[in-house]
């Protein structure tokens, strides 16, 4: 299944030290290494981690024993509503002046910036590094037109919440594949962070306790069938939100040449394209999307 490749390929940025997994530094790391040499690593790219962090990863990678590698770890960095101050902390890594202090060299690829009013994300825009992606978060209960004029303005991207730890975190199929839609019509590339942790639509335990609630959750591969096919503005709305909605892999076909939806079907070239809209979503478990996709038969 040739296609699927292209579909998931460098999709998962691992977010180990966000809810629910919340792991240590050094348990996370050790998982994202891990996951760097398995034979799935095409599916994995970069690391997330608080801006208040960086100091602790520093100190963590220039005490580790770990062999020196030549290979940077490529972080995906979170700036709070305290921006300001975390871009001045940033600017030493984008200079490259603590690489010489860690195992191995820190490479700072993106940047996702908590939510912001719009007027805001322009002052942000104008002080940020050189040659780093910007992800800004859009709320789903925000107005949306301005917030897609500031990022058109400012060539910056979107990130959509797709879940978190209680209910309320998730928003509807409605709420998401407007968001999708109109992302695509502006021509502005978004990442997804949060619920993802399976392929299809389907109910899950908030947590790992034993107590958790459940909530139907959207499904990763419903999330980037949906992007590729946006992508290509071919989509109604209702088509939208029953790809979001499909439950079952039958809904999908997957060959060496085509991924199929019902009588509508997305080329290699397309679904390459494609992920030029949608780039990736943070998932706090690397194992989880890849035992699912198992149990599909998908890899």
């Amino acid at each position: 299944m040739t296609s699927l490749k292209p579909l998931l390929s460098s999709i998962v940025d691992y977010a180990g030290l966000f809810p629910p997994a919340q792991l240590s530094l050094p348990e996370a790391m050790k998982i994202y290494d891990r996951a760097q040499t398995s034979p799935h690593s095409w599916m994995l790219d970069r690391f997330v981690l608080p801006a208040s962090r960086l100091a602790e990863l520093v100190n963590f990678l220039a005490d580790s024993q770990a062999k020196d590698s030549t290979q940077p770890l490529s972080l995906s960095v979170i700036l709070s509503k305290n921006w300001a101050t975390e871009l001045e902390q940033l600017r030493p890594f984008t200079a490259g002046s603590h690489l010489k202090k860690t195992s191995k060299p820190i490479a700072l690829s993106t940047l996702e910036v908590a939510p912001l009013p719009p007027a805001e994300i322009q002052e942000v825009c104008s002080q940020l590094p050189d040659q780093v992606t910007s992800f800004f978060e859009i709320p789903f209960d925000a107005e949306l037109d301005p917030y897609l004029q500031v990022l058109q303005q400012t060539n910056a991207a979107a990130k959509l919440r797709t879940g978190g730890v209680t209910p309320e975190a998730f928003p509807n199929s409605t709420q998401l594949c407007g968001r999708i839609l109109a992302l695509a019509e502006a021509k502005i590339p978004f990442k997804a962070t949060a619920g993802l942790h399976h392929p299809l639509r389907s109910k899950h335990h908030l947590t790992d306790q034993a107590d958790s609630a459940s909530t139907t959750m959207h499904g990763f591969l419903n999330v980037a069938i949906l992007s590729a096919f946006a992508h290509q503005q071919t989509l109604t709305h209702d088509e939208g939100i029953a790809i979001l909605e499909s439950t079952s892999i039958a809904s999908f076909q997957f060959t060496d040449t085509e991924i199929h939806w019902r009588d509508r079907a997305l080329s290699l070239d397309e679904v390459i394209h494609s992920r030029q809209f949608f780039r990736s979503f943070g998932s706090c478990s690397f194992q989880e999307p890849i035992d699912d996709l198992h149990s599909l038969n998908l890899l």
